[in-house]
């Protein structure tokens, strides 16, 4: 009989707003546990209030791995964060403690534990071509093409995230095969981690939708506008950069653009966090081998710790 030797690490997966922060707190506290964050907009320095991050005082009691690594101006992608993942993992497997990544972004959950697929490099004259056609027929246009070309990468790459679009299209022009089917591809390793998945999946998502918008409107007295000021005055960010695409920093960047009013920026920052969760629950239903736990649940906390004990080997 052969046992799989492996150390562990555990992923914490849910949509935004589902409570994942506070829960991986809360396991830090009952088992011996570090916490990596895996979260697109957390990487980037400056962007605290509008990425709904950890606050310095929960920072300073649970360290977050892989939280303001990067200055917004500069791009990160999927394949850095791979890197800067495992490196972390292998760090607190090396203390005896085990890695706990705690995130929504389930790209950066699927580079980590599967791989990224072999992709053409870019090509200029093909990236300036599409974001020509944008510019004439608009970024939701693209999107349809998209979708009658590569359904699937079109169900979750948002009509107007532009640079995921482009990327798309260039990659099938290149190719001539979906984004999707090749990223499916990844790189036929083995994991070095054996994993435990917990997803947060709500089985009613109102409750959801109604924190999200308390949560916007908590940011906005917390100071979200000041933040995208202090930003915007950089001189050096603009909306083509990751950073500011992100959800609330987008629409926030349009609001100073005078695009909108006040009250349109609210709306159309929850209507997009809404959106948001939407595809990430989509992506965590697919996640077949992830334990499912309902995040309204009064009896969350005691079931993960269940969980995690009985993968942990920890007695009771």
């Amino acid at each position: 009989m052969s046992f799989d030797t492996r150390p562990l690490a555990i992923f914490l997966m849910g949509p935004t707003a589902s409570g994942k922060t506070a829960l991986a707190c809360e396991l830090a506290d009952r088992f011996a546990l570090d916490l990596v964050s895996v979260d697109s907009a957390l990487v980037y320095r400056g962007l605290d209030i509008g990425a709904a991050k950890p606050d310095a005082a929960t920072l300073a009691r649970y360290p977050h791995a892989l939280i303001d690594i990067c200055d917004p101006a500069q791009p990160y992608s999927a394949a850095e964060f791979r890197d800067d993942a495992l490196a972390a993992m292998r760090e607190v497997t090396a203390r005896g403690r085990v890695p706990l990544l705690v995130g929504g972004t389930g790209l950066y959950f699927r580079a980590l534990q599967r791989g990224l697929s072999e992709l053409p490099e870019a090509d200029p004259a093909i990236r300036t071509r599409l974001a020509g056609e944008a510019a004439r027929i608009g970024w939701p246009a693209m999107h349809t093409r998209l979708a009658q070309a590569d359904p699937a990468a079109a169900a979750r790459i948002g009509p107007n995230d532009a640079q995921r679009l482009q990327r798309a299209l260039e990659v099938i022009e290149l190719s001539g095969r979906p984004l999707s089917e090749l990223q499916r591809g990844g790189r036929g390793e083995v994991f070095p981690w054996r994993v435990l998945k917990l997803a947060l999946l709500p089985g009613d998502r109102q409750p959801l939708h109604a924190r999200i918008a308390q949560r916007f409107d908590a940011m906005l007295g917390a100071g979200f506008l000041d933040e995208l000021h202090a930003l915007r005055a950089r001189g050096d960010l603009h909306a083509d950069l990751p950073a500011i695409r992100a959800v609330g920093y987008r629409q926030g960047w349009e609001y100073l653009d005078g695009a909108t009013d006040a009250a349109g920026f609210r709306d159309r920052a929850i209507f997009a966090t809404r959106q948001l969760a939407k595809r990430q629950i989509t992506w965590l239903r697919a996640e077949l081998d992830a334990r499912v736990l309902d995040p309204e649940a009064a009896a969350l906390p005691a079931r993960a710790a269940g969980a995690v004990r009985l993968f942990l080997g920890t007695p009771a």
